[in-house]
């Protein structure tokens, strides 16, 4: 896979499937500091977890979904419309070969559409 692949296949994913932007929200979240967690703000520059104008919106999703609550639609709209940024981040954390499993699986579900669709 070359990396505009795995870029757009990421994008992709977080852009429109719930399951992926909710688990890649969480992922980054984690990967927050503490305080950056406590606070809802990006206070440091680690090239980790949210930007500063993404932090207190998603990290308050993140904390809703750990106490079992579910995101409302415009909620999800505003994930699917932030997570894609974050592509990179989750293509580290990841790896290759999770890379290749997760993008192997994507392509047989869609050759399987195709060939129920003919």
């Amino acid at each position: 896979m070359t990396k505009i692949e795995i870029k757009n296949f990421f994008k992709s994913k977080l852009a429109v499937d719930s399951n992926w932007a909710v688990k890649g929200m969480l992922r980054i979240y984690e990967f927050q500091t503490a305080t950056e967690q406590a606070t809802g703000a990006t206070r440091e520059h680690n090239n980790v977890g949210f930007s500063g104008c993404d932090g207190e919106i998603l990290s308050s999703f993140c904390e809703q979904i750990k106490k079992g609550r579910v995101l409302s639609p415009k909620q999800m709209a505003l994930v699917f419309k932030k997570m894609p940024r974050y592509w990179k981040q989750l293509a580290i954390i990841a790896g290759q070969e999770a890379i290749e499993k997760a993008y192997l699986n994507h392509i047989t579900k869609e050759s399987e559409k195709e060939e129920v669709a003919a």
